[in-house]
C-alpha cells in the first residue's frame, strides 16, 4: 500500500476506463471523504453500495447500482436494481458486476493489516474481484473506525492507496419504540428460548424484540447485523460469554463503535459466510426475526417493492429463513405491524401484487397476536393468519376474500 494525499488521487485515477464500476463501504461506514474525491476526478462512473445513506455523489453521469436499496438510493432516478439474496452478491462482482475500483473506509494500519471495522459484508469479494483485473483498491483510513477482527483484517498488500481521514463515524438516530412495536416484541420474544441463536435487523420492531429478551440466558448472536441491542442483552448477561458474536456490518452508538474496537468476542465475517443457509442452520435453536411490507394469504411476504417500485430488496431475509429452519429447534419469524399507519390499510392482504420476496416462514407476529404458518395446510394457514394476526377492522374482509380464493 501506499499512502497518497487526498489531492494526489485524482493522477492516480487516471488509468480507470470510461465509465467504470466503483464499489464502496456502503450502511453507515461509507467513505465520504475519498468518495467526493473519485466524484470530482471521474466524469461518469456506476457506483455500488448497498443500504446506501444519504450523502452519496448524485448528478449528470453518476448511475446508482446496488441488489440493496437503501435511502441514498431509493429516490434516485439513475437507480439499477440487482435483484439477488445478499449471500450471492459476493459473486456478482466475478460476474456481471466486475468493479474497476473498490473504495473501502478502513482503521488505521496495524501489524500490516487494516480493518474493515463496522462494514466488512460484500467488501472482501469487492477487493479481490478489483485486484483479479487489474482494478484499484483504495482506503480511507480513518482513526476513528474501530478495529474488528475475523474477515474484517485485510494485509496491507491487498490496497493500493490509502489515504488518512480523520472524520466521525456516522451513527443511527435513535429508534423509538411505540406501544405497537413493543406489543409485537413481546409477541416474538415469548417464543424465545435461552440458548437461542439470534439474528434480527435494524428497527423498532427489532429494538424491542432484543429490550423483551434481557431476561434469557445463554443467548448467541449470527446474523447480517447487529446493533445497540446487542450491546444491552451484554450489559444483561443473557448472552453465553464463551460463543463468539458473529455478524457482517454494524451500526449504531459511539458506544457500541467502542464496545467492538479489539473486542475478540466479535467477528466480523464475508456475507458468504455469515448468510450462507448451511452454516445458519447449524447454529443452534436459530431464530431468525424479520419483517415485510406486506404478507398474504398464503404466507407469501412482501419485503421489497412498493406500488411496483423498488423499496429495499431480497437482502438476507431469504438466506436467514431457509438456515433458521434447517436449524435443529430453529424458527422463521416474520414481525410487523397489522396496519401501516402512513398508508392507512391493513399489511396482511388476500394475495400479494408484488413481486414475492419470501414464504412460508415459521410464524407471522402483529400486535395482535402470532400466526403459525409452518406445517399447516394453507386453509389453515389463512385462518391464522386472519384470527391471530390481522387487524380486527379487515378481518370480515380478509374472510370474505379467503372464501373467494378457496382457502375457507
Amino acid at each position: 500500500m501506499r499512502t497518497i494525499a487526498l489531492e494526489d488521487l485524482a493522477g492516480a485515477l487516471s488509468s480507470l476506463p470510461a465509465d467504470p464500476r466503483v464499489v464502496v463501504s456502503g450502511n453507515f461506514a461509507t467513505p465520504h471523504v475519498v468518495l467526493a474525491a473519485v466524484d470530482a476526478a471521474v466524469p461518469a462512473y456506476r457506483l455500488h453500495a448497498l443500504n446506501a445513506q444519504p450523502g452519496l455523489p448524485d448528478r449528470e453521469g453518476v448511475t446508482h447500482e446496488t441488489a440493496f436499496v437503501g435511502p441514498g438510493m431509493r429516490k434516485s432516478s439513475t437507480l439499477r436494481y440487482i435483484p439477488s439474496r445478499l449471500s450471492l452478491v459476493p459473486a456478482l462482482f466475478g460476474a456481471t458486476c466486475p468493479p474497476d475500483l473498490v473504495v473501502v473506509h478502513t482503521s488505521v494500519p496495524s501489524d500490516g493489516k487494516v480493518s474493515l471495522g463496522i462494514e466488512v459484508n460484500i467488501l472482501p469479494a469487492a477487493i479481490e474481484a478489483a485486484r483479479a483485473r487489474g482494478g484499484i483498491v483504495v482506503a480511507q483510513m480513518n482513526p476513528q473506525m474501530p478495529y474488528t477482527f475475523g474477515d474484517a483484517e485485510i494485509p496491507l498488500h491487498d490496497i493500493d492507496l490509502g489515504i488518512e481521514v480523520d472524520a466521525v463515524l456516522p451513527s443511527p438516530g435513535l429508534m423509538e419504540i411505540d406501544d405497537v412495536s413493543a406489543a409485537i416484541g413481546e409477541r416474538v420474544a415469548v417464543r424465545v428460548a435461552d440458548g437461542s441463536t439470534m439474528q434480527l435487523g435494524i428497527g423498532a420492531v427489532p429494538d424491542a424484540v432484543l429490550s423483551g429478551l434481557t431476561g434469557r440466558r445463554g443467548l448467541r448472536i449470527w446474523s447480517e447485523m447487529f446493533s445497540d441491542g446487542v450491546l444491552e442483552l451484554d450489559r444483561a448477561g443473557a448472552l453465553d460469554p464463551d460463543a463468539v458474536l458473529t455478524s457482517s456490518f454494524l451500526f449504531g452508538s459511539p458506544e457500541l463503535y467502542r464496545w467492538v474496537d479489539r473486542n475478540p468476542r466479535v467477528a466480523m465475517l464475508r456475507t458468504e459466510t455469515t448468510n450462507e443457509p448451511s452454516l445458519i442452520a447449524r447454529q443452534p435453536l436459530m431464530t431468525s426475526v424479520n419483517t415485510a411490507l406486506q404478507v398474504d394469504l398464503y404466507a407469501q411476504a412482501n419485503a421489497s417493492r412498493v406500488k411496483g417500485r423498488i423499496y429495499s430488496g431480497f437482502g438476507g431475509q431469504t438466506d436467514f429463513i431457509v438456515g433458521a429452519l434447517h436449524s435443529k429447534g430453529g424458527q422463521a419469524i416474520l414481525a410487523l405491524r397489522s396496519w401501516h399507519p402512513r398508508a392507512n390499510v391493513s399489511t396482511i392482504v388476500p394475495m400479494i401484487e408484488e413481486p414475492v420476496t419470501s414464504f412460508q416462514a415459521s410464524a407471522i407476529v402483529t400486535e395482535n397476536g402470532a400466526a403459525w404458518i409452518w406445517g399447516y395446510d394453507q386453509k389453515s394457514q389463512a385462518r391464522h393468519l386472519i384470527r391471530d394476526a390481522a387487524h380486527p377492522d379487515v378481518r370480515d374482509e380478509l374472510w370474505e376474500e379467503a372464501r373467494a380464493l378457496h382457502l375457507a
